[in-house]
């Protein structure tokens, strides 16, 4: 073996690849890496943006005040947002793991990363049933008249009352069959509730809906192949992973802001939009002093950036180690809320055009959730001039969406099991594992698909990622931050940095943002309502199932402590627990080139101060013990030399019997 072999071989071990294959300074060839930083952005801003942008901001600002809303909004961004934005995307970007593995730094939490798993999969599984109606209500909308336009349907019922046809003006090319619609504009003020023809569409024809969430009737086939249709072109983006979705994300991720642009454009030039706007921006100050309308912005803010769920770490981990993640983590967050405000004007200017033809205040128009994304604005939409191609770029708009967060809830769960298994076959074959992923998650997700699927759809959005992930993220704060140690924490940043982390970002990691999360948890449960779906109140068994999704991921955190405590070596159960809470030996930078420092692999006496507090006293033993060890080594060796009679002795310290 000459030496440019051995310096081969070893890089190549380094770096976590084959030897004798090419590889990259600071880039891990065994897990890979992104393709340049620009992909990361992109997928992260994906990941960040999401339905929720469209369909929930909106709406909590006209319900919070109005204009009067951003300002608790921006200081939560501030001091709760940006912070643990940061934290996660440089704990996943030092250790590069995901949201299993990075637990090595105190294997007592590792809970918490199997919580984040719990909640990934939850919301991964409801998350592409939203993606796949989108895909049905995009595939009806190619067609020359929109089918909830009228009420002359199969499946309308005699309360159906449409916008159009009450004397308005209607476009020439579809105002043919419109005289068999609506009774007129009196009926229409005498009804005490108009259902409108997209209602209608959307209950009787889309879902079918059964009368109760435990009668689940029979799967609606066009759902369910949509169904399939999300799963698959979700795993053919993930096929490569980060290799494949990173280039996809150029797409999904740039694309809905153009379409949002070209929405806004026309929106803005209808009748009464600017009402809707003034509406959605005019500020009700008096709401400010209402801790309600605090709880909602944090709420918001922590859930928008999607903390916690184990996504940031992921996406995080395939990173350069000395990527400026601080830079990344400002760009995101702030692109993230700034979506959310644009979505607002893009919404009100349609609803304010709504709200004009309906002559009624915008208020009794906005709605949120699935209500406004398919009822409310397909309404809208059908009020424009060639409202088929508003309604093409609308609900493409949603599928980009969504499929920006999926892609990384799905690398997510992915990212744990490899990390986890860790075996050569299983990381050449990661491919097999998204696959079988994906094919659960199809699987899980049928029952969503049924008559009874968006009662079921809305108990998971409200139960299984709620108080959890509050209660999560202030777990991983306190241990990142007490258990591991705030100095050691800083330190690791300023390794991976080059500079420390800002003065005002360790106040907050220490201090304002674990009240705030503590804040938000109090909140919530002050605040807490049993779930509706319109007039249907949910049976108390269908809640009990829904405490029990959210708990289900909570339970991890302490099932594991216990488990690893039990385990622990120790005479004492304060030794046990003393021990669990340690860093593991490999904890640290992934690469052997970045263990440097405290992490370097041959610890001296020297570098013990430099270890976390916690370790001193337990490193100095070790250190004793492997000098010992190592004596007694170099004694074996030098009697091996002595005794051996064929001149071919190989120690650790010559690889080349040539030589």
């Amino acid at each position: 073996m000459s030496e440019s072999t051995a310096t081969a071989a070893s890089t190549a071990d380094q770096n976590g690849a084959v030897p004798g294959e090419p590889v990259k300074k600071d880039e891990n060839s065994r897990r890979g890496n992104w393709g340049n930083q620009i992909e990361f952005v992109l997928t992260s801003v994906g990941y960040a943006v999401g339905l929720g942008n469209v369909w929930r901001f909106p709406y909590l600002c006209y319900r919070n005040g109005g204009g009067a809303f951003m300002l608790p909004y921006f200081i939560m961004l501030v001091f709760c947002g940006i912070p643990l934005f940061f934290l996660e995307l440089s704990f996943g970007q030092f250790a590069s793991l995901g949201c299993l593995g990075v637990w090595k730094i105190s294997p007592m939490f590792k809970g918490v990363g199997y919580g984040m798993m719990v909640v990934s999969t939850y919301i991964g599984i409801y998350y592409n049933v939203v993606i796949c109606i989108a895909f049905y209500y995009f595939f009806m909308s190619m067609t020359n008249l929109l089918p909830w336009t009228y009420c002359n349907n199969p499946w309308n019922t005699a309360d159906c009352t449409g916008v159009l046809g009450s004397g308005h003006h209607l476009n020439a090319s579809l105002a043919n069959g419109t005289s068999s619609l609506v009774t007129g504009v009196s009926e229409v003020v005498n009804r005490t509730k108009r259902t409108s023809p997209s209602e209608e569409y959307w209950k009787h024809y889309v879902l079918n809906i059964s009368d109760d969430i435990g009668n689940f009737g029979e799967v609606r086939l066009p759902i369910l192949g949509c169904l399939a249709v999300s799963w698959l072109v979700v795993f053919l983006c993930l096929i490569r992973g980060v290799k494949s979705s990173g280039k996809v994300v150029y797409f999904t991720a740039t694309f809905p802001y153009v379409v949002l642009t070209i929405l806004f454009i026309r929106g803005i030039t209808l009748d009464g939009a600017i009402n809707g706007i003034k509406y959605y921006l005019t500020p009700q100050w008096q709401k400010v002093l209402d801790a309600k309308v605090w709880g909602d912005a944090a709420s918001q803010i922590f859930y928008s950036l999607g903390c916690a769920w184990g996504g940031l770490i992921t996406m995080a981990s395939y990173n350069k180690f000395h990527n400026n993640c601080f830079r990344d983590s400002i760009i995101i967050s702030i692109t993230n809320c700034a979506t959310s405000v644009y979505a607002g004007f893009v919404i009100f200017s349609i609803l304010g055009f709504m709200a004009f033809h309906l002559n009624v205040p915008v208020s009794e128009v906005a709605d949120h959730g699935p209500g406004l994304a398919f009822v409310a604005y397909p309404e809208a939409l059908t009020l424009l001039p060639i409202s088929p191609l508003w309604s093409l770029l609308f609900f493409f708009m949603l599928i980009l969406l969504g499929l920006g967060t999926q892609f990384c809830l799905l690398e997510t769960l992915v990212t744990a099991i490899v990390d986890e298994v860790g075996t050569d076959w299983i990381i050449r074959n990661k491919t097999v594992v998204t696959l079988a992923v994906a094919i659960v998650g199809f699987l899980l997700g049928v029952p969503l698909t049924t008559q009874a699927g968006i009662y079921w759809l809305l108990l998971m959005d409200n139960y299984a990622a709620s108080f959890s992930l509050v209660i999560i993220s202030c777990i991983m704060c306190i241990c990142i931050m007490y258990i591991y140690g705030h100095r050691n924490y800083f330190k690791d940043v300023e390794m991976m940095l080059g500079f420390p982390p800002p003065l005002f970002f360790k106040v907050c990691w220490r201090f304002i943002s674990p009240l705030i999360i503590s804040f938000i948890l109090i909140f919530t449960v002050i605040q807490y309502k049993p779930i509706t779906y319109n007039d249907y109140v949910y049976p108390g068994w269908s809640l009990a199932i829904g405490f029990a999704m959210a708990l289900s991921s909570v339970i991890c955190i302490p099932v594991y402590a216990l488990y690893k405590i039990s385990r622990s070596p120790g005479a004492t159960f304060r030794e046990r627990l003393k021990h669990a809470c340690r860093s593991h030996p490999k904890w640290g930078p992934a690469l052997q080139e970045h263990r440097t420092g405290r992490y370097a692999p041959m610890a001296s006496e020297d570098t013990v101060e430099a270890r976390p507090l916690h370790q001193k006293e337990e490193l100095k033993d070790e250190l004793k013990e492997e000098g010992k060890e190592k004596e007694k080594e170099r004694k074996d060796e030098i009697s091996l030399t002595i005794q051996g009679s064929n001149g071919s002795t190989n120690t650790n310290n010559n690889p080349n019997p040539s030589a």
